[in-house]
C-alpha cells in the first residue's frame, strides 16, 4: 500500500500546535503536507470542544500568555481573545489562599500587611531552616524563595503529586517558573499578553489547517507503518515521543501523565473561581476547573468541573510532561544524537523535544524551524 499518493512534500506526525503551524507555513509556501495524528481530533492537548454552550478544555486549562509579540501576532491571525487572567485560588485542608505568591498570600497565610513584613517573615523562616547556599532540589529552592510555611502547605503536597516523588528528588529549577510578588497581584502569570480564545482552541487549528495543500488523517497511527512512511515522504516532521521513535534503543525516558474527570452540574457558579490548586497530600486530584469562569460563556443553570489526578505514565497512557531531572536529561542526550543523523526527519514539539513548553514556545519554536526550513 502507498501512503506518500499526493506527492506531498512533507508528512508531520502529530496534529498539535508545532505540527500544525509547519503545515500552515509550508503550505504558504506552496509545499503540501499530510499531517497523521494518531487521536481523533486535532489540536493535540491544546483540543477544545463546546458543550452546553461552554468552551472545555479537554486536556487540562490552557491559558495563552506570552511577551513574545511576535508570537501574540501570529496567534492572533486565527482568533480574537478575551483578556482571561488566572488568578488560582490554591485549597489547603480548607484552608484558601491566593496564588501566585503575593501580598494577598501572605496576609492570609501570617497576617502581615506590608512587604517588610512579610520579607521580614520570608527570611526569618529561611534562616531557621538552614537554607544558604545555591539549592540542590526542588525544596530547597522553594524554602530559598519563600520561607516553610508557605512550602508546607501551598507547594510541597500539590508538587510531590503532580510529579510523583519527593521534592527532594526534584530538580530545583521546577520552581523558579513561579512568581513571588510583594504587591497584591493574584495575577498568576507576568506576561503582557494573556486570554483564552473566545472560540476555543480548536477553532485555531480549523482555521490554521484549511487549505487545499493540507490533508489530515486521524486515528493513524505513525509507527503502524514507520518504515513504509520513511521510504516514501522526501521529509517527516516528526512531534511524538523521541524515546518511542528510535524504538526505545537505550531504554524509557521518564513523562507524566494526567487523568481527567469531567461532571456537569445544575447552576451557573460550582466553585466561584476558574482554577482552584489542591495542594494537600492526601487529596488525589491536584486542581479542579470550572470552564465557564475563562470566558463567561455558558447556558443558563449549566456548569461543567473537571477534576485533575495526576498519575505515572506507561506506554498505553498519554505522556503530557517530560521529567526533565539528570537522569532523564542524560538518556535525552543520547536519543538527540541519534535524531542528529536523521537527515530527513525534524524532531518538534514538547515530545520530540523532551521539554516542557508553555504554549508560546511551541509557537516560537515551531516559527524558527519554519524560518530554517525555508531559509534559502
Amino acid at each position: 500500500m502507498k501512503y506518500n499518493t499526493n506527492n506531498y512534500d512533507y508528512l508531520i506526525v502529530g496534529a498539535g500546535p508545532y505540527g500544525a503551524i509547519f503545515a500552515h507555513e509550508a503550505a504558504k509556501r506552496g509545499k503540501r503536507s499530510l499531517i497523521i495524528e494518531r487521536r481523533a481530533h486535532v489540536g493535540g492537548n491544546m483540543y477544545t470542544h463546546k458543550e452546553h454552550g461552554i468552551n472545555v478544555h479537554d486536556f487540562g486549562a490552557h491559558i495563552f500568555h506570552t511577551d513574545n509579540k511576535e508570537v501574540w501576532d501570529y496567534v492572533n491571525q486565527f482568533t480574537e481573545f478575551n483578556g482571561y487572567i488566572n488568578q488560582v485560588v490554591a485549597n489547603y485542608k480548607g484552608e484558601l489562599y491566593n496564588l501566585p505568591f503575593n501580598m494577598n498570600t501572605f496576609y492570609q497565610m501570617w497576617g502581615v500587611k506590608t512587604p517588610e513584613e512579610a520579607a521580614a517573615k520570608i527570611e526569618e523562616q529561611k534562616v531557621a531552616a538552614g537554607r544558604s547556599g545555591i539549592p540542590k532540589n526542588l525544596e530547597e529552592q522553594a524554602i530559598s524563595l519563600i520561607g516553610t510555611d508557605i512550602y508546607t502547605k501551598l507547594i510541597k503536597g500539590y508538587t510531590e503529586k503532580q510529579w510523583g516523588r519527593k521534592a527532594t528528588e526534584l530538580p530545583s529549577f521546577i520552581i523558579r517558573r513561579l512568581p513571588v510578588r510583594y504587591t497584591f497581584d493574584n495575577n498568576y502569570f507576568n506576561h503582557r499578553y494573556q486570554g483564552v480564545p473566545v472560540d476555543g482552541y480548536t477553532a485555531i487549528f480549523d482555521k490554521m489547517l484549511d487549505s487545499d495543500l493540507i490533508d489530515v488523517q486521524v486515528n493513524t497511527d505513525f509507527f503502524s507503518h514507520k518504515e513504509d512512511y520513511l521510504a516514501e515522504f522526501p521529509k517527516i516532521v516528526y512531534t511524538g515521543m523521541i524515546d518511542q521513535y528510535f524504538n526505545y534503543e537505550f531504554g524509557e525516558l521518564e513523562y507524566r501523565s494526567v487523568r481527567f474527570e469531567s461532571e456537569t452540574f445544575e447552576t451557573d457558579n460550582k466553585q466561584g473561581n476558574a482554577v482552584i490548586n489542591y495542594t494537600d497530600a492526601e487529596t488525589p486530584f491536584t486542581r479542579v476547573m470550572e470552564w465557564r469562569h475563562f470566558d463567561k460563556k455558558g447556558d443558563d443553570n449549566k456548569t461543567i468541573i473537571t477534576k485533575e489526578y495526576p498519575q505515572d505514565w506507561d506506554r498505553t497512557k498519554e505522556a503530557y510532561y517530560p521529567v526533565n531531572d539528570t537522569k532523564n536529561s542524560e538518556l535525552f542526550k543520547k536519543y538527540r544524537k541519534l535524531a542528529d543523523y536523521e537527515k530527513t526527519v525534524i524532531f518538534g514539539g514538547r515530545l520530540g523535544n523532551y521539554q516542557y513548553y508553555d504554549m508560546d514556545q511551541v509557537f516560537n519554536a515551531a516559527l524558527k524551524a519554519v524560518e530554517k526550513e525555508f531559509k534559502d
